[in-house]
């Protein structure tokens, strides 16, 4: 597992977020970027080694952090330029990443499901070099229903031959059955739990409904953060020095 020090503030994406804010979210905060560089990493070394190539990613609940993760982390690939990444906005009922990558719903995954539009119109840049985006698409009465369908394995089939990595933003497990459904469609899940917030046993009940063998890391939300000193009595100077020389060039 990797811990990620999020702040309070680095939950569920708020509805008064302005356009693009989300990408905003933790951008000065060296901390933050470097452990995503961590996650980075693992996530990298099971799409090179291991093929991995469409992740989920889930929570138990909602509010745990699950979309700020798979944006910091699309983003975080994406800027190596290794890569092109494609996140999708899996979650139609809440649309928490479209909204907050300031995008309209429509045309979306929902459209292309409904054999309405296709692959390309429906793929967007966004300002992050190498990293797109699909968003939810209008709102439906049983997505996972529509998840389920075989227009929704041929979409899965046809961004896997377009991209290096795909990372789907789902609803949380333990609400809805959306994610449950397509577990057999991808690679794998993150599952982010947010500490000190969302009792554990429900991670162990979401963990149980997706299936051991499908959850391939969990991600940690709401870990305390240390001061600069503690780092800099930890690291040495490496740590301090670093932040001072990137705070004099930005």
């Amino acid at each position: 597992m990797i811990k990620l020090p999020f702040f309070r503030f680095y939950g569920k994406p708020s509805r008064a977020l302005r356009p693009l804010e989300i990408l905003e979210v933790g951008k000065e905060d060296h901390l933050f970027q470097e452990k995503f560089k961590g996650l980075r990493a693992l996530v990298e070394q099971k799409v090179d080694l291991h093929q991995v190539k469409i992740l989920g990613i889930t929570s138990s609940v909602a509010g745990e952090g699950k979309t700020i993760t798979c944006v910091n982390l699309g983003r975080s690939l994406a800027s190596t330029g290794r890569k092109k990444i494609l996140v999708v906005d899996g979650d139609i009922r809440k649309g928490d990443l479209t909204h907050g990558m300031g995008a309209h719903r429509t045309p979306g995954l929902t459209e292309y499901l409904h054999a309405g539009v296709s692959l390309q119109q429906i793929i967007r840049e966004t300002v992050v070099p190498n990293l797109s985006l699909v968003t939810t698409g209008i709102e439906v009465n049983s997505p996972a229903d529509l998840l389920a369908g075989d227009n929704f394995k041929s979409f899965l089939q046809e961004i896997r031959e377009r991209f290096d990595a795909i990372l789907l933003d789902t609803p949380p497990v333990l609400p809805v059955a959306d994610t449950p459904t397509i577990r057999d469609l991808i690679d794998g899940y993150l599952v982010v739990y947010r500490a000190g917030s969302t009792p554990y046993t429900m991670l162990r009940q979401a963990i149980e409904e997706l299936g051991e063998k499908y959850v391939l890391g969990a991600v940690i939300n709401g870990v305390e953060t240390q001061s600069d000193w503690y780092y800099q009595k930890y690291y040495g100077d490496y740590y301090h020095q670093k932040r001072v020389k990137e705070e004099s060039t930005g």
